[in-house]
């Protein structure tokens, strides 16, 4: 091993854009390399400076001949810094182009596009004078003059060995020895450099190192969710009366592939990626995404009529939870009342997005990303959405059958108090036919409301089971006046939150 590779110790991934770097400069005189945030593009373009020579600016050097300048002479700096550099060397890499391009897009920049003018006379004159110019961005971050004259070259995604290599140059090989490299990938296989190294730093404070405390710390400093997990309801399985099939699918089909990463990596488990919940209103379709997102708490990413079909920063808002669920992978993406939301879209660009989305999870970077949509109408959906291989699993949550309503009921008394608290169950759930889960804990807390009033009154107290039955027919008459009223489709401002079931 050479002085200068001793001196780059480098992941096989940004080894192998180093290499394929090295070997387009021959070729090339025009390259781009891209990565994302902390992949390491520097530590490679250092490497490749090192091996091949020339000159090296980023930055820096920018700053330091702007500071002789006006603020507002961006352009004029950033030429004056490559003009300078060419003067004595045929081959100039500029790393971190895109902090210089990101202020010349903005959209209150007075000079728009004239760093576009600059860098096309630029590239022509470094081509005529046999010049080799080789630039560092973040991904899809390239000036339109680079892209259209450049071989572009990427740091490939980091694999279970490329986070093995970084945690042994922080850990060192006693520690890094321990640590079950595919098992930490599978958990979190979008890291960064920055962050493993992070990871290592605040490790190395800890007296026992090893993987369960290496994922915790992942979990707990480096995964993201868009739900505050303590502000939603504390509810499990046991909360779901009457509907054991649909949590064992449920448990098999999403939370194993999950979970358990010794069957997941002996058998390729994956969870599905499409997965509808289809019910009425109140049959629990809201607690099951409760319980998911107390379960996966920081892989739990939730869309709701919060975020409104049609306005301006919607599908922003969308994409950022689709790119997040994917670094965050394996996750779920949780789209409550997806109908709602679908009506709610006249564009319907959403329904296209989604679609795309959709699709998309069969790449390998979004592969272990799960989409739950909730309904209440599936005929309201499009059936483009419906189609083989975006539905993988279809499940039915419905009305709780009597002995569902009696397990309903039952656990709601045991919080009151006698009397009543003593109230028949039997006698209650035999008269609820047809309420949903909802339904239910309305008569519970109505039925107290009248015992309380009663009560308060000095009124006779009636036969406890009598106050919940009155509260069943008042449920009842609110849903035949609700019937008779014809409501008209849900407008475009519709918020469903997380709450309302």
């Amino acid at each position: 091993m050479s002085a200068i590779e001793k001196e780059f110790i480098m992941t096989p991934a940004q080894q192998l854009a180093a290499d394929s770097l090295k070997n387009g400069i021959t070729a090339g005189d025009i390259l781009v390399l891209r990565s994302g945030s902390g992949m390491g593009r520097t530590t490679i373009l250092e490497h490749v400076h090192a091996a091949i020579g020339g000159g090296f600016v980023g930055v820096r050097q920018f700053m330091e001949i702007l500071r002789e300048r006006n603020s507002d002479a961006i352009e004029e700096a950033f030429l004056e810094m490559i003009e300078l550099s060419l003067v004595h060397h045929d081959t100039v890499i500029v790393d971190d182009l895109h902090l210089i391009t990101n202020i010349t897009e903005a959209c209150n920049y007075a000079r728009r596009y004239l760093l576009d003018a600059a860098l096309t006379a630029l590239l022509g004159e470094a081509g005529a004078r046999r010049k080799k110019l080789v630039f560092g961005v973040d991904t899809d971050d390239a000036p339109w003059p680079v892209q259209r004259r450049a071989s572009s070259f990427e740091i490939g995604e980091f694999t279970a060995t490329d986070y093995e290599c970084i945690c042994r140059a922080y850990l060192g090989n006693d520690i890094a020895d321990r640590l079950d490299y595919a098992r930490i990938h599978r958990f979190a296989p979008m890291l960064n450099a920055y962050q493993l190294k992070n990871a290592c730093a605040w490790l190395m404070r800890e007296t026992t190192i090893d993987t369960t405390s290496f994922v915790e710390y992942l979990r707990s400093r480096n995964m993201a969710t868009n739900v505050e997990i303590q502000e939603v309801a504390p509810v499990t399985w046991d909360d779901l009366k009457g509907l054991g099939d649909l949590v064992r699918a449920l448990e098999a089909k999403i939370a194993l592939p999950f979970e358990n990463d010794v069957l997941a990596a002996e058998y390729h488990l994956k969870p599905k990626r499409g997965v509808l919940l289809a019910g009425p209103p109140g049959t629990g379709k809201t607690t099951i995404g409760r319980a998911l997102a107390h379960r996966l708490k920081s892989k739990f990413f939730l869309i709701d009529g919060t975020v409104i079909a049609g306005s301006g920063d919607f599908y922003g808002k969308v994409e950022e939870v689709f790119e997040a669920a994917k670094m965050n992978a394996p996750s779920v993406i949780f789209i409550d009342d997806a109908d709602v939301i679908l009506q709610g879209d006249k564009e319907p660009g959403f329904y296209r997005y989604l679609l795309t989305m959709l699709d998309g999870l069969e790449s390998a970077s979004a592969e272990r990303v799960c989409v739950i949509m909730t309904v209440m109408d599936v005929s309201s959906l499009p059936q483009a959405i419906l189609r083989s291989g975006r539905v993988e699993l279809w499940l039915e949550t419905r009305l709780p059958d009597a002995e569902a309503r009696a397990a309903i009921v039952r656990e709601k008394l045991l919080l009151l108090p006698p009397p009543i608290g003593g109230a028949d169950v039997a006698i209650v759930a035999s008269a609820s036919r047809g309420l949903t889960g909802a339904d239910l804990k309305s008569v519970v807390e109505d039925g107290k409301l009248l015992f309380a009033h009663d009560k308060a009154n000095e009124k006779p107290l009636r036969e406890p089971e009598a106050y919940f039955l009155e509260a069943i027919e008042s449920v009842r008459s609110n849903r035949r006046n609700y019937a008779r009223s014809k409501p008209a489709r849900f407008g475009d401002i519709v918020k469903i939150g997380f709450n309302a079931e």
